[in-house]
């Protein structure tokens, strides 16, 4: 019978990561298990910061964005030796399972430990939206609904002067933020990497909108597709309006978690001891349809970028300019 897991948070934050360290300890603890915090990532495991986590430990922590146990990069867990130790150390402080809660880099982490012998369940945290075997990784839609709240204000702006806004969002090579947030703001166009766009047909469109009197421009811009800087220099002075930039960069990661984060979490974490207490090691836990179902974590750190839904696609090309 399994006796004591320990939980980390890895790479960069989100909203939600609270809420599922929440529902990590609680669940843990129902059911009889000590929960071990490891601090500031594997970084934590290298250096031996940890605590061990009651109820108290994770009270008053669902509202707020971010992690409590923080996060950081460790480049040590790239190498051999840092790797030994990270799962050394975890054999020390007598951990019979991991559950790590990140993005794509993290889940390898975590099953470059499970090679180590130890038991890892994955937890898919990353607004970017692009691991596999998910529908939705957490802090996803906190992240989609902090762009929309900052659109919605930029077209009050934009409606005042006549411009265009040219609007970064994150999401390395995944396009997901940047085509969902611009069917949701009413945005004419969405550029994003999986998908080619022409610069001159783009000017074309935005020119005769601004002949047709309308009064603001909205164009959204995945990180990976393009910088934000250099789409509004090669499209200002060609469409009529005034043109632009915004880079949300790193608001999109903060704020209160959404409802939808906070269920997602709590469902999460509830999963990802089950998983451990049934004596699974190497899972990732994801959400397909309604349904909470588990991957080979193997398989989901090797199978690539998440595709975009063809469906969001087809949607973007029938409602946008």
């Amino acid at each position: 019978m399994m006796k004591r897991i320990a939980v980390l948070t890895s790479g960069g934050d989100c909203s939600g990561m609270n809420a599922t360290l929440r529902a990590v300890v609680r669940a843990g603890l129902g059911s009889g298990l000590e929960v071990i915090g490891i601090q500031k990532g594997f970084q934590g495991l290298i250096d031996r910061l940890y605590e061990t986590m009651t109820t108290r430990s994770v009270s008053n922590i669902l509202q707020r964005g971010g992690t409590f146990l923080q996060s950081a990069r460790c480049k040590e867990m790239r190498t051999e030796s840092g790797l030994r130790l990270a799962s050394e150390n975890l054999k020390g402080m007598g951990v019979e399972g991991l559950i790590v809660i990140g993005g794509d880099g993290s889940l390898k982490g975590g099953y470059a430990i499970h090679q180590q012998g130890i038991p890892v369940i994955g937890i898919p945290a990353s607004i970017d939206n692009d691991i596999p075997f998910t529908d939705f990784s957490l802090g996803v839609d906190t992240a989609l609904n902090n762009i929309i709240r900052a659109v919605d204000n930029l077209k009050d702006t934009a409606s005042s002067h006549d411009r265009a806004f040219v609007v970064e969002t994150m999401g390395r090579n995944c396009g997901y933020l940047a085509v969902a947030s611009a069917i949701a703001a009413g945005a004419e166009y969405s550029l994003i990497p999986e998908e080619p766009y022409d610069l001159a047909q783009i000017c074309a469109d935005l020119r005769k909108r601004y002949q047709e009197g309308r009064s603001n421009s909205i164009i959204m811009v995945a990180e990976g597709a393009g910088k934000a800087e250099d789409i509004a220099n090669h499209i200002k002075d060609r469409i009529g309006f005034e043109t632009r930039v915004i880079v949300l960069g790193h608001y999109q990661r903060g704020g209160s978690p959404s409802v939808f984060d906070r269920l997602l979490g709590a469902r999460f974490g509830q999963a990802a001891v089950e998983c451990l207490l049934a004596g699974n090691g190497s899972k990732m836990v994801g959400l397909q349809g309604s349904e909470i179902l588990m991957t080979e974590l193997k398989l989901a750190t090797t199978s690539g970028i998440r595709p975009i839904n063809p469906m969001l696609l087809k949607l973007a090309n029938q409602l946008l300019i």
